[in-house]
């Protein structure tokens, strides 16, 4: 089984490409801190490598940015190559299958908003990408119709060969 489940805050600003045939690609760093060991004066970090594709790319680039938390869940996979020189490069990065939001810096400093101002501004959007268009009022395809109501059956009123007035066999 290879599944990572990691939390941690981006060290840069996400980094957005397409591919040639137009498959959105992107790639971004988060640093994630290791518990204090006993005698440490400060606790040391990991730098891990994400790369995100399609649907969660365009997310990422676009929601997050320098500093923001986020939780990756996807697999590790091997980044191995060798240069022009004959160099084995060997690295590690992590196939981001999923992306949450956690708190920004900024909420995490101590500096909380209410939950009502929250929720009443808009969305910030990262520069060069045009905001969501507006959300439209349902319009009913077409206008009400008036149905007519059927006149009650009449059972009785021609007598079944059967006899049985509920039956018509």
């Amino acid at each position: 089984m290879n599944k990572v489940i990691l939390m941690g805050r981006l060290t840069a600003d996400p980094e957005f490409r397409q591919t040639t045939g137009g498959t959105p690609c992107c790639r971004f760093r988060i640093a994630i801190d290791r518990p204090k060991a006993k005698d440490a004066q400060q606790a040391e970090t990991d730098f891990i490598n994400v790369v995100a594709w399609r649907a969660r790319a365009e997310l990422v680039s676009r929601y997050f940015s320098k500093g923001s938390r986020i939780l990756v869940e996807g697999a590790m996979r091997n980044n191995d190559y060798t240069d022009n020189n004959g160099t084995k490069h060997y690295g590690i990065e992590v196939l981001a299958e999923n992306v949450e939001f956690c708190e920004s810096k900024q909420q995490d400093s101590g500096a909380q908003a209410a939950p009502a101002e929250q929720y009443g501004q808009p969305p910030v959007y990262n520069p060069g990408y045009p905001p969501p268009p507006a959300p439209q009022q349902y319009q009913q395809p077409y206008p009400p119709q008036q149905y007519q109501q059927a006149p009650p059956p009449q059972f009785g009123a021609v007598p079944a060969p059967n006899g049985n007035p509920y039956h018509p066999n």
